[in-house]
């Protein structure tokens, strides 16, 4: 790692040092990535600020999310109270299994697991984020590879938006804590920044007081992570920022000794240059594992003991800007990631099992903004070389089963245009493809939510997507704006896990998911008020033949054709605030064949801060106030229940 910085340390100061002739002006170290090309309103893109970043709920990451109506984890409930891979994030009703169909980047890196593809939520505080970006719909070019469903960028706050000191420590009315601390000081031109959160608590019941029985606990958990942030100027308008992450999470989830972990450590070394020539080249490791212990809903004994899974993480991108015409904004480079993994586990009937493999893919990708008059373009390519190898599957009655390697090039474009037609009204469309690769996880793992059995199949092909939208932005009068975007995507050969047997699934690749649907999203702030609101109406459906024959016309499993989120908040100082959240997810069904129904649930939740002193700030939460009965998971015989009412108190300091 450490040959790879000082090698792209090298390459960069080149393009940078040519600032020097052309007297261009060092800019100030900002610890962020190059700024927004000119056409970017193109596609659909809502920001979430800081100040509504830190003031949700929960405190947690998802909850943040749930402001962009539409964009979703495979099951509703959060990360406190679900198997982490449960947490694959997907946008625009493009769901089916629990892998993530969404880019997921943290200052750049991908964020998501690299054997499961889930999104680690308990590793991310939102107290250290400066603004969240979502981007509906795919073709991203940098790490486009992933963005199938989407983009979700997360950016690090800076220093002087941190502070010298904060800190805040919360309690809610189960006894469970929450607390979290950070540093952010100068560090010679630059800054640096140490922070860590730990959440705990004995959690409530998922299983309904009809279905509890001897060995039904609550959801336990116990999560910490320590992030590590250094900004620093390396002369000629070059900028360094590396970044370290580790983390851990255990669960138990409705059975005694029905337990999860989920850890990880991160690292990653990102060189940005800016002036006349810009680049952005990034590299990062990552290794993670995670456990998990099944226990039988009938005997309340072990039946699988997933011990050992660890992954491993490598990857890099390398994005120039050359110095064009006035009017154009060019971006061309390369990128790369490779997933390798292994399991281990323990199955009750067939003993000893073990699987793993690796997924590699390198992109080349070309994109230019035109901006002429009232009109903004933007057309981009690239071709990826997809590599799945050393695939292998073993059990003690069968061996050692070897798969055989797959490459494939694959082509993906996008394309949009943005029209001012007036001051106050832009018109923009946009056609896309996109491209995912099958996880290691729906490759080669098994596995189970008791009784029913889920098959991997190490003959997926990846995933390919077209798109178009087309919308309207609308900014009436200072402070209010109101986007409307209506969109068509189709994924082709799609993975989602199909019925094959009396309680037995396989994951399989459809025909295709085809999702139509309009998202509309507002907000309007004046004086002292603030409210924002987003709706997502969408109609998919499952495009399938010969073994997926049943579910041609069904919508896919876990996707609502109603989704809604609603804010309003008063902030009459600058460390004064009340809100209210409200959120509605519409029916949807549990499984593929639309046997078993998740009913609608809408919750109301509501945030307030006050100061007490100069320098603590006294906050009150409260999660589902009407304490609505949120059904997260129905197997006929088998409810898991999400968040009930849930009240917090605690102080702040230096927010």
């Amino acid at each position: 790692m450490r040959q790879v910085f000082y090698t792209l340390a090298i390459c960069l100061s080149v393009p940078a040092a040519a600032q020097d002739d052309d007297q261009t002006p060092v800019i100030v170290v900002l610890g962020d990535g190059l700024e927004e090309t000119p056409a970017t309103p193109a596609y659909a893109t809502v920001t979430l600020p800081r100040e509504r970043i830190v003031t949700t709920a929960s405190g947690r990451l998802e909850d943040v999310l749930a402001d962009v109506a539409g964009i979703q984890t495979f099951r509703r409930s959060d990360s406190r109270a679900s198997n982490p891979t449960a947490q694959g994030l997907t946008l625009r009703a493009l769901g089916g299994n629990a892998t993530t169909r969404t880019l997921v980047l943290l200052d750049g890196v991908p964020l998501t697991d690299p054997f499961f593809g889930y999104v680690p939520f308990n590793a991310v505080a939102p107290e250290r984020l400066a603004s969240v970006r979502v981007t509906r719909g795919s073709g991203s070019g940098p790490f486009g590879a992933g963005a199938l469903a989407g983009t979700v960028e997360l950016d690090s706050a800076d220093a002087a938006t941190l502070g010298p000191l904060s800190a805040q420590s919360l309690v809610n009315d189960r006894a469970e804590t929450q607390a979290s601390a950070t540093l952010a000081q100068s560090l010679a031109d630059g800054y640096a920044v140490l922070s860590g959160r730990w959440d705990r608590g004995r959690g409530f019941y998922t299983t309904p007081v009809g279905e509890r029985v001897p060995a039904t606990v609550r959801a336990r958990f116990d999560s910490w992570s320590v992030s590590a942030r250094l900004v620093q100027p390396l002369g000629s308008g070059l900028e360094a920022q590396l970044r370290g992450l580790s983390f851990r999470d255990s669960r138990t989830l409705r059975f005694e000794g029905a337990d999860s972990t989920n850890d990880g450590q991160d690292i990653s070394a990102r060189l940005i240059a800016r002036g006349s020539w810009q680049a952005d080249a990034i590299v990062y490791a990552q290794w993670r594992n995670f456990t998990n212990v099944v226990i039988s809903s009938s005997s309340f004994e072990p039946v699988l003991n997933q011990r050992d899974t660890p992954s491993t993480g490598l990857g890099g991108k390398l994005e120039l800007r050359p110095p064009i015409a006035d009017a154009h904004t060019l971006r061309m480079g390369l990128d790369y990631r490779r997933a390798s993994g292994n399991l281990e586990e323990v199955n009750a009937f067939s003993g000893l099992r073990q699987a793993g493999g690796v997924n590699e893919d390198a992109g080349l990708f070309v994109e230019d903004d035109w901006v002429s008059g009232d009109i903004k373009l933007t057309g981009g390519i690239r071709l990826d070389r997809s590599i799945i190898r050393d695939g292998y599957f073993e059990t003690i009655a069968d061996g050692r089963t070897l798969y055989p390697d797959r490459t494939d090039w694959l082509f993906s474009w996008r394309g949009g245009a943005v029209y001012a037609a007036s001051r106050t009204v832009s018109l923009r469309g946009a056609v896309y493809t996109g491209l995912r690769q099958p996880t290691l996880n729906e490759l080669y793992r098994p596995y189970q939510i008791f009784p029913v059995t889920y098959l991997a199949n190490a003959r997926l092909k990846p995933e390919r997507l077209e798109g178009y939208e087309a919308g309207i932005d609308w900014r009436p009068a200072p402070g209010a704006s109101l986007m409307l975007t209506a969109f068509d995507n189709r994924v082709k050969d799609a993975i989602a896990n199909v019925t094959i047997g009396e309680d037995t699934n396989q994951r399989r690749n459809l025909d295709a998911i085809h999702a139509r649907g309009i998202e509309i999203g507002g907000r309007y702030a004046r004086h002292h008020f603030d409210a924002s609101a987003s709706l997502a109406l969408t109609d998919a459906e499952v495009e399938g033949t010969g073994l997926a024959a049943a579910l041609n016309g069904l919508r896919p499993a876990q996707t609502p054709r109603v989704a809604a989120s609603a804010t309003l908040g008063w902030r009459p100082g600058p460390r004064t605030a009340v809100s209210a959240t409200l959120r509605h997810t519409g029916a949807q069904f549990e499984d593929d064949l639309e046997t078993y129904l998740l009913p609608a649930a809408t919750t109301l939740d509501l945030f307030g801060q006050i100061p007490v002193t100069r320098a603590l700030i006294l906050v009150g939460r409260v999660e589902n106030l009407t304490d609505e009965k949120i059904i997260t998971l129905n197997r006929g015989d088998q409810t898991d229940l999400g968040t009930p009412r849930t009240v917090w108190a605690g102080l702040r300091y230096g927010f």
